[in-house]
């Protein structure tokens, strides 16, 4: 089929639109800067321009909508303008171009209050008590995507959890780079149980929710590798195969959320140039149990994840040693 993928200049983004073009699929991305996918139609720009948008929606069958804006901090009328306002466009698009597949690519922050999740499936995004703009923006797109979903328009919800790999620029190398400068703490030891998700498990499973959008639509799912580990083993096996020491040294969460408050009201005032080092959602992030069912996901999509998060790592460590 046409599929339409925004976002597709990001990291997961790019990896998606690869998987559909491995699978036949003729591929149109719509982002601020080319994908470097080979094989996919390009069309730059933001999907926050409705012209552009219905473009690339003409004759469009499928969407995988992943264009976010993704940070720890920032304008809360940027993340509202690309993750609510941004993600109408493309709904509204989609309904008028007679699309039949939507796929909404969320995270499970959407459904995060601070407390541990442990075991638990894709509870009710809930954008009043998520942390954090971009949760609580990701949270209201979710619920606006679900609620256009229908017999001519279906809609599924796929929330990722810790998506890593060979080039990720967000959570490898801010561990990476931060482990280098002796600044990555262990949070009450690293002993939080937290799933994650090897890249090429989360294209496949946003493949395999386009596929089988017909028997889940209206419906959200976690996906993650379904292999939780403690949090600080997880951030020691990326730091060994990227060839840097492994954080040593720990802090008492309760002080890692105090320290958050404090530099969350010095960016708001004065902004870094790059992530601010602690936020109150990131201490909760590294501190609590974030693991979960993926009987329901697997059995939904007729999806199983391919590659283990030893096998990740290992690919990990060829491509750092490249």
């Amino acid at each position: 089929m046409i599929v339409l993928v925004t976002g597709a200049s990001g990291f997961l983004g790019q990896a998606v639109a690869s998987a559909l073009v491995d699978a036949g699929h003729e591929v149109r991305t719509l982002q601020r800067r080319p994908s470097g996918v080979p094989g996919v139609t390009d069309l730059l720009g933001s999907v926050t321009d409705a012209a552009l948008v219905a473009r690339g929606m003409d004759g469009a069958e499928g969407v995988v909508h992943l264009a976010a804006k993704v940070s720890l901090a920032g304008d809360p009328a940027d993340f509202r303008r690309i993750n609510v306002d941004g993600t109408r466009i493309v709904l509204d698009a989609a309904a008028r171009a007679g699309v039949a597949r939507f796929v909404q690519v969320s995270s499970p922050s959407v459904a995060h209050a601070g407390a541990a999740l442990a075991g638990v499936g894709a509870e009710p995004a809930d954008p009043a008590h998520a942390r954090g703009e971009y949760a609580r923006t990701k949270a209201e797109a979710e619920l606006l995507a679900l609620g256009r979903d229908g017999d001519d328009l279906h809609v599924v919800a796929i929330r990722p959890h810790l998506v890593w790999g060979p080039g990720d620029p967000q959570l490898v190398a801010r561990i990476v780079d931060r482990a280098r400068r002796g600044r990555l703490p262990l949070l009450n030891g690293g002993t939080a149980l937290v799933d994650s998700t090897y890249v090429d498990n989360a294209a496949s499973g946003i493949t395999a929710a386009l596929a089988h959008v017909d028997r889940v639509h209206g419906r959200a799912f976690v996906l993650t590798n379904g292999e939780p580990r403690p949090v600080g083993e997880l951030m020691a096996g990326i730091c060994r195969a990227a060839g840097v020491p492994p954080p040593r040294w720990s802090v008492s969460a309760g002080v890692a959320r105090a320290a958050g408050s404090v530099v969350e009201r010095v960016w708001a005032v004065r902004p870094g140039a790059d992530e601010p080092p602690m936020t109150r959602f990131l201490a909760e992030q590294l501190s609590t149990a974030h693991w979960f069912d993926q009987r329901e996901i697997r059995s939904a999509l007729e999806w199983e994840p391919a590659v283990s998060i030893d096998e990740g790592l290992r690919r990990l460590a060829a491509s750092s040693a490249r």
